[in-house]
């Protein structure tokens, strides 16, 4: 077993495509990493996640981490618009009275007409109405039409960070960063759960608040045997994933404005210091609250998805090269992705995906890449976004993507993170929340030359807002 000094963390990160487990030491440096595809299970009523193949895996390799580093510490991240109901008397299984639904079912929001005379203003939540299930409080309204009599059997819904808190202690808790992420289940405006909870009567369901950073004690006995876990390993409440990156950068920070930009599946733009008032319900922009329970401005899109579905549409791979010069011939060629690709999300939701020019004379992946940058400089402009830009995330990986960004954004200086894991580090904070002074290791995102990027992004805006009909979809 490796002895550094005994002090080691584990952090679980439940995304929506990938399940991660990282092992950091003392000085939260990555020593240990393992992912696993996360897929739904389709077999049932409907689709759910498969929270049977994650808990195993997450068991298994805990215990290969366990064989290495001395486990002292853990806490969660996960996705967002995700909750479980669980029965806390039969702990000793997976506790839920129903599988934890996918929020991408369309079904949820085409059962559910009646759902818009029931939610909160806009001014309320800050969570506009979104496509399938992704606001939490239509999946419950949902289940609880659609399965009454299992629904009736929960003493709780957890969030799902709290969700695998609890399987691991036994402990119940609720928290503010996934109550708070476009959920119509709180109120801003009250800073308590919204009228939709008492609506549906479910506010005696949700366990105490608490922060992110509690903790929420041990290990269970049971547990720390089979995963082997150091005895009295403590877990911590834990966190939507998308401010966990953004807790990192509002530690050092501090009063100065800044946007993070969390990219994955989600490209989730959280902008500081902006007014909530600037937020369009209708272009997907939304507040989220901060693990310090501050609201913050965001913005978001499917980016990860779309950037997968432009390449095989376009005929690329995502591992595919492409240069600056690929950018140039998009642009010379006269080729553009139109939004929307993700079925109903980001600031074109509903929109008719698709091309226009010759794909034939371009590179696919390189589309998507100038795609991706177009769309997050719209949406920083939407968000009145002031102050340096940070990345986040899958995006890191693509470097011309970043660099494009920096050409377009020439009032803003756009920087990339130089941790692959700042939704891991950000987490980690809240396992030594006492000592965390947050640090951010960053670097220039440089800038692409690119002649006639300015009017390529001109024409690409006119032809969305003209309703222009793709050639080819």
């Amino acid at each position: 077993m490796n002895n550094d000094n005994n002090h080691h963390t584990l952090i679980i990160d439940i995304g929506k495509t990938h399940v991660k487990i990282h092992v950091l030491n003392k000085r939260f440096e990555p020593e240990f990493a393992r992912q696993m595809t996360n897929k739904v299970n389709t077999d049932g009523e409907y689709p759910s996640l498969d929270t049977d193949a994650i808990w195993q895996w997450l068991c298994e390799t805990i215990r290969a981490a366990s064989a290495q580093y001395s486990i002292e510490k853990m806490t969660i991240t996960t996705h967002g618009a995700t909750a479980a109901l669980v029965n806390r008397e039969n702990s000793g299984d997976s506790g839920l009275v129903l599988p934890i639904l996918d929020y991408e079912y369309d079904s949820i929001y085409e059962q559910t007409p009646d759902y818009e005379n029931l939610r909160p203003d806009f001014d309320t939540t800050y969570s506009p109405m979104l496509p399938a299930g992704l606001n939490l409080g239509r999946q419950l309204y949902w289940l609880q039409r659609q399965f009454p009599q299992p629904f009736a059997t929960a003493t709780d819904i957890l969030m799902y960070p709290q969700y695998w808190v609890w399987r691991l202690t036994g402990h119940l808790s609720s928290e503010i960063t996934s109550l708070g992420c476009h959920t119509d289940l709180w109120s801003l405006k009250d800073d308590d759960f919204s009228s939709l909870v008492d609506t549906l009567q479910i506010r005696d369901l949700f366990p105490p608040l608490h922060h992110a950073w509690f903790n929420c004690g041990q290990v269970t006995p049971e547990l720390t045997e089979h995963l082997g876990v150091q005895p009295g390993c403590q877990v911590f409440n834990g966190l939507h994933d998308s401010n966990a990156s953004f807790l990192r950068y509002r530690m050092t920070q501090k009063d100065a404005p800044f946007t993070v930009v969390s990219t994955g599946t989600w490209t989730i733009l959280m902008a500081s210091n902006v007014p909530l008032n600037s937020l369009r319900h209708d272009k997907d922009m939304l507040a989220n609250i901060d693990a310090l329970g501050t609201p913050v401005a965001c913005a978001r899109f499917m980016g990860g998805r779309e950037f997968e579905r432009i390449c095989e549409q376009a005929g690329s791979w995502l591992g595919e090269q492409f240069t600056e010069a690929d950018i140039q011939q998009i642009i010379t060629e006269q080729v553009f992705a139109l939004p929307d690709f993700s079925q109903g999300s980001g600031p074109f939701g509903g929109h008719p995906a698709g091309f226009s020019g010759p794909l034939e004379k371009i590179s696919g992946i390189a589309l998507a890449t100038l795609y991706s940058a177009l769309m997050i400089d719209y949406q920083l402009t939407m968000l009145q976004a002031r102050g340096n830009v940070y990345i986040e995330g899958a995006f890191l990986k693509n470097p011309l993507l970043c660099s494009l960004l920096n050409q377009l954004r020439r009032e803003q200086n756009v920087y990339l993170s130089s941790d692959s894991t700042g939704t891991v580090l950000g987490a980690a904070y809240l396992t030594d929340w006492q000592n965390a002074e947050g640090q951010i290791d960053i670097q220039d995102a440089g800038h692409t030359k690119v002649a006639g990027l300015n009017e390529y992004k001109r024409q690409w805006l006119q032809q969305i807002e003209l309703g222009h009909q793709p050639l080819r979809a």
